[in-house]
């Protein structure tokens, strides 16, 4: 899988790694379906400010859903998503999606036939279905998992494994805050569920979704 390019200067390490100043060290992140035999495992980069750059997969493996994916996104020290690259497979065939943000707000989204410029309502966001990864990035850049707050965002949603793309609205509201665990609530077109996230904002517990293993 090929990285995006940094976009901000960085050095590089004895193994090659290119690091930001404030970047911390790569993690691995697995998270296991909750309902579904479903594993998504992240390799991520996150930086003392809002930057964050992973790479990762999902398999998929149930009676209803059988496909893999892989993503490649960037995040900029704002909290806001700069690009994003989706491929997925079925049995029947393959797709791919690229989106990327435009410094004056637009989204270009490109599915191999030329990217479509498209506004979304302002989205600063991406949400992948399925990936929980998706929820620690306006988790991050809103605080949600450090003080208390609510906020009704529009997003960018794309369905996995078809990867249409259209605009949504999600409410993030903080249930709880905690050096260990933290909560925050996710509402989103009547589906309603609490998450649990660790001081970072990364997802420890999805009920009906996910669970960190």
């Amino acid at each position: 899988m090929n990285s995006f390019n940094a976009t901000d200067a960085g050095r590089v390490t004895s193994n090659g790694e290119t690091r930001s100043p404030s970047a911390r060290r790569p993690e691995m992140i697995t998270w296991q379906g909750l309902h579904e035999p479903r594993l998504e495992q992240v390799r991520l980069l996150l930086s003392s400010d809002q930057r964050l750059r992973a790479s990762g997969r999902m398999v998929a493996a149930g009676p209803d859903e059988q496909f893999n994916a892989s993503f490649e996104v960037s995040v900029d020290e704002s909290g806001q998503v700069n690009r994003l690259l989706l491929r997925t497979a079925t049995v029947l065939e393959e797709r791919q999606c690229s989106l990327s943000r435009t410094e004056d707000g637009a989204w270009l989204v490109d599915h191999g036939q030329g990217a479509k410029r498209e506004t979304f309502n302002g989205a600063l966001d991406v949400d992948v279905q399925f990936a929980v990864l998706f929820n620690t990035i306006p988790i991050r850049r809103l605080g949600l998992h450090r003080e208390e707050g609510e906020f009704t965002l529009p997003v960018v949603w794309v369905s996995l494994p078809e990867l249409t793309v259209k605009a949504v609205t999600h409410t993030y509201k903080t249930v709880s805050v905690a050096d260990d665990v933290s909560v925050v609530r996710f509402k989103s077109a009547g589906f309603e569920q609490n998450i649990k996230v660790d001081p970072n904002g990364l997802v420890v517990d999805y009920p009906l979704i996910s669970k960190r293993i």
